[in-house]
């Protein structure tokens, strides 16, 4: 409902921009331009993602105030400016993308109102304060809350696109490496808007490679936009309604781009939604122009597109259905993003967690390994690969390889503890693994007393270190362990029977019967399951 409202909003504005005595040009090029607009493909991360609001609530704000101060210029009435005001100051507290509109909207009360220069000059500045004062308010708002920070670049590839290892230690990109991955993600904006295909939600790291001024497509990408630039700043002065498509473009694009500000990621498709109403402006341009030399076969054309665009808005949407869906959708596209891979990997374990049946959950931990190894292939610091990827090889009893990953994670996030009880768990049963499946008593032991290190209030782990010291007859300590088992879990009849054990086994008979009777009174069944080899 927002998008639908924002695109009549789109159609109003653009009415209002060209005024009511441009006839048919204008009215045909803001029917082009906003129909092609309501169908692009490339606007359907705004719409199916809840996410994408902010996105649509900041343009509907920002188109708001432009029709509000153009009504206000040719009304005279106040109300109007008034209106334009808080509906811009809405689009900031939305998103500050709406920060290009302070420039846009004086910028077409220049070029599309009447007047000498100097005379309109003077007057688009004063019609203009009630955007200036909406900025300047949200501008203080959000210094005094932010205590005026304006972005930041860690060293951590998830939140900084721009770093690449050497050696074993990440570094940030070369100053021509940076720019020219930024003009390939600007290229691919441009190649999105005319050919929305395929599409993704995750371009992270490294779904856009690293790359260089001697690929071709950054210096087509360099190319054009100087090209667009120069027209626009020598076009603008002379009122020139393409410079202006072309500064609607590139203003809300310039703030998403990393040229300005750093934001996360390379690049993403909902960036694209404020620069296409440029985009849009100035296909309807063309189409219009075009339509003068022949009006049926243009205005057919323009039918098939915005068919071939609606269709694929409409098969596009069903991979919004759910997280699972979109990631495994996008997965085949962004092969070469850790994020993405990262999430179809944890989405896989996640489901052999809940999963009862053993088999089942062999084969989802099994899909969901190829998609961590790539993640971590990508990203080798990636410390939620690694946690999902040692419960994997935990599930498939492949210990060794979980101690090797979650041992990892522990190493990139020392204070967490939720890390470390999971360490703790696959030594414990990575110690039984060595001690049951190889003979392995050295590295059982080895395994247990770090399991026990980590998590010392685990009665398993201090059982198994009572039957590991059982085996090799040194029955005080048996005892030793057996008694922090029963300590940690005194109404355990498991962990009771089996120090009446070791006291037998040491010799004292009558501690050991008094024991495993105590045991009994909790589960009077553990003698006959203990006999059968149970637990």
């Amino acid at each position: 409902l927002l998008f639908a409202f924002t695109c009549v909003v789109l159609y109003r504005s653009l009415l209002a921009l060209f005024g009511p005595h441009s006839g048919e040009k204008g009215m045909m090029v803001a029917w082009f331009a906003s129909v092609l607009f309501a169908a692009h493909p490339i606007h359907t991360e705004v719409v199916a993602n809840i996410k994408g609001c902010d996105e649509i609530l900041t343009l509907l704000g920002c188109l708001g105030a432009l029709y509000g101060m153009l009504k206000a210029w040719d009304t005279g009435q106040s109300k109007w400016a008034l209106l334009g005001g808080i509906s811009f100051f809405i689009a900031c507290l939305s998103k500050e993308n709406a920060a290009a509109y302070v420039v846009l909207i004086p910028l077409a009360l220049w070029t599309f109102r009447g007047g000498n220069h100097s005379e309109a000059s003077r007057s688009v500045w004063k019609a203009s304060w009630p955007v200036f004062v909406a900025f300047a308010a949200f501008f203080v708002l959000r210094g005094s809350i932010l205590q005026w920070r304006f972005g930041g670049e860690p060293m951590e590839l998830m939140n900084n696109p721009f770093l690449k290892m050497e050696g074993n230690q990440w570094v940030k990109f070369a100053p021509a490496e940076r720019l020219a991955t930024i003009f390939y993600t600007l290229w691919k904006y441009v190649q999105l808007l005319i050919v929305p295909h395929p599409l993704t939600h995750d371009y992270y790291p490294r779904q856009v490679p690293v790359m260089s001024f001697g690929h071709p497509t950054v210096l087509l990408s360099l190319a054009l936009y100087a090209f667009m630039g120069y027209y626009a700043l020598r076009g603008v002065l002379r009122r020139n309604p393409i410079a202006f498509g072309i500064l609607m473009y590139l203003l809300p694009l310039g703030i998403v781009s990393n040229l300005v500000f750093p934001i996360g990621t390379n690049m993403g498709e909902r960036f694209a939604f404020m620069p296409s109403v440029g985009f849009c402006l100035l296909a309807g341009y063309l189409l219009y122009h075009l339509m003068q030399k022949n009006r049926t076969l243009i205005l057919g054309l323009f039918g098939a597109v915005v068919l071939l665009y609606a269709a694929k808005t409409f098969v596009r949407n069903f991979a919004w259905e759910s997280n699972e869906k979109l990631f495994f959708s996008d997965a085949v596209v962004s092969i070469n993003s850790a994020k993405l891979q990262n999430a179809c990997g944890g989405v896989l374990f996640d489901r052999a967690t809940k999963e009862k049946d053993p088999e089942k959950q062999r084969v989802l931990c099994e899909q969901a390994l190829p998609h961590l190894d790539q993640a971590l292939k990508i990203y080798p610091n990636y410390k939620d690969a690694y946690i999902s990827r040692g419960g994997a090889h935990y599930v498939l009893q492949e210990f060794p390889d979980a101690i090797a990953d979650y041992r990892r994670a522990v190493q990139l996030a020392p204070d967490d503890p939720k890390l470390k009880t999971y360490l703790a768990l696959a030594l414990r049963d990575g110690g039984r693994y060595y001690g049951e499946q190889r003979s392995d008593i050295p590295n059982a032991f080895k395994c247990f007393n770090e399991s026990w290190e980590l998590n010392p209030k685990d009665p398993e782990t201090a059982r198994l270190l009572g039957v590991a010291n059982g085996i090799q007859g040194n029955h005080p300590a048996a005892i030793e362990w057996f008694s922090k088992a029963v300590e940690a879990a005194p109404n355990d009849a498991g962990y009771i029977w089996d120090l009446g054990l070791a006291y037998s086994a040491s010799g004292n008979l009558a501690k050991g019967e008094e024991l495993r009777r105590k045991a009994m009174q909790i589960d009077p069944e553990i003698a006959s399951r203990r006999n059968k080899g149970g637990r």
